[in-house]
C-alpha cells in the first residue's frame, strides 16, 4: 500500500467520476458547444453570483488569464511572498503579462488592507503602476491558512479607493469554504475574478475555471485561445468537475479532520521543533537540527508513504480524497517510528 501525502493533485478519478466521464456528451467548447462545459460555467456563476465563467486546462492558466485581463505591461501586482503565482508560475506575469510583483510579507500569507496601502505605487515616472491585488486562499505555503472573509473586505475597501482590481487564486477555495463556513457567493461578491481548481482536493483528472464579470470573461475567452487553452470536447473533463461539486466538496471536512489528527501526533513528537496552523488539509512542519529531512522522508519511504521537504528540514503533508481510513494508522505509526 502506497500513502501518498505529496500533495493533493495526486488523486485519481473515483470510478463513479470515471462513469460520469464516460457518459459526458461534448461538443466542441471553441465554438461553445460543449453542453458539459457550459453546464459546468452555469453552476459555477449560480454557486457564486457571478455572470460568467470560462473553463482551462490548469489553475495557472485561470491565473495568467486574470493578470493578463486586469493588467497592462509596465503595471504591478500586489500578492504576498509566498503567493503561487509569484512562486510557482514560472513568472508567467512577467512573459505573459509584461509586469512586475511587489510582494508583501504577510502572516502565514495572509496581508493586510494596510499592506495593500501601503505598498501602492505613487503617481512617478519611475514605478511602475499598481493595478491588481492578488489573494491566495487557502494558503499553500502558509499551511493551508484561510483568508478571513473579514480581511478580504477590507482590502477590498482600499482597492475600490484606489480603482485596483482584485483577484483570488482560490485553487483550493472549496477547502477555505468548507473549514471557515464561508459560502461560495461571499467570495463572488467581493472579487473581480475567482480561479476555482478541480485537480486538488476535488479530485479531478484536470480542469480549472475563471469566473466574475460577463464583460471580463468574454476577454478571457480570447486570452484563453491565445496561450493555446482553447479545448475541444473537453466535456469529459467538465464531466468530473460537475461530478466533484457534487459529490466530492462537504467530504473536504474528513481531509481536514485527518490533516489535524496528524498535526496533533506531530505535536507529541520530540524531533519535531515547529507546526504551522493547521487549519485545512495541509500540515507544514520543521524537523529539530541535526536531523536531515533527506532522513525523515526516507524514513517514510520504508513504510510505504510518500512525502517531499519545501525548504530546509521543512515537509508538508497534504491529506486528501485518496488518503482512505485504513491508511491513517501506518501514517501515525510511522511519524512514532521514526528516531532520526
Amino acid at each position: 500500500m502506497i500513502i501518498d501525502l505529496r500533495s493533493d493533485t495526486v488523486t485519481k478519478p473515483t470510478q463513479a467520476m470515471r462513469t460520469a466521464i464516460a457518459q459526458a456528451q461534448v461538443g466542441d467548447d471553441v465554438f461553445g458547444e460543449d453542453p458539459a462545459i457550459r453546464a459546468l460555467e452555469e453552476k459555477i456563476c449560480q454557486l457564486f453570483g457571478t455572470e460568467a465563467a470560462v473553463f482551462t486546462p490548469t489553475a495557472t492558466m485561470s491565473n495568467q488569464i486574470a493578470i493578463k485581463l486586469h493588467t497592462h505591461p509596465l503595471d504591478e501586482i500586489i500578492c504576498d511572498r509566498t503567493a503561487h503565482i509569484y512562486n510557482y508560475e514560472v513568472g508567467g506575469y512577467a512573459f505573459h503579462s509584461g509586469c512586475s510583483i511587489r510582494y508583501v510579507e504577510g502572516d502565514r500569507g495572509v496581508f493586510t488592507a494596510e499592506d495593500v496601502r501601503k505598498n501602492i505605487n505613487p503617481d512617478d515616472v519611475h514605478k511602475a503602476i499598481t493595478r491588481l491585488v492578488n489573494i491566495e486562499n487557502t494558503c499553500n505555503r502558509g499551511g493551508g491558512r484561510v483568508y478571513p472573509l473579514a480581511d478580504i473586505h477590507a482590502i477590498k475597501a482600499v482597492c475600490d479607493a484606489h480603482q485596483l482590481r482584485l483577484h483570488m487564486d482560490g485553487s483550493r477555495a472549496f477547502n477555505a469554504m468548507v473549514a471557515a463556513g464561508v459560502t461560495a457567493d461571499d467570495y463572488g461578491a467581493v472579487f473581480d475574478t475567482i480561479t476555482l481548481c478541480f485537480s486538488k482536493g476535488l479530485g479531478c483528472p484536470a480542469g480549472s475555471i475563471l469566473t466574475g464579470r460577463r464583460d471580463h470573461m468574454v476577454q478571457a475567452r480570447r486570452i484563453r485561445k491565445v496561450m493555446g487553452g482553447g479545448m475541444r470536447q473537453a466535456g469529459v473533463l467538465a464531466a468530473a468537475a460537475l461530478y466533484a461539486l457534487d459529490h466530492h466538496v462537504a467530504r473536504l471536512a474528513e481531509d481536514h479532520a485527518l490533516a489535524h489528527q496528524i498535526g496533533e501526533q506531530l505535536q507529541t513528537l520530540t524531533y519535531v521543533e515547529e507546526i504551522l496552523p493547521v487549519e485545512t488539509n495541509i500540515i507544514i512542519f520543521k524537523l529539530a537540527a541535526p536531523i536531515s529531512d533527506e532522513a525523515f522522508i526516507q524514513h517514510l519511504a520504508q513504510h510505504g508513504i510518500l512525502a517531499f521537504a519545501i525548504g530546509e528540514n521543512w515537509v508538508r503533508f497534504v491529506t486528501h480524497l485518496d488518503i482512505t481510513t485504513d491508511m491513517h494508522a501506518p501514517i501515525m505509526e510511522a511519524l512514532q517510528a521514526f528516531r532520526g
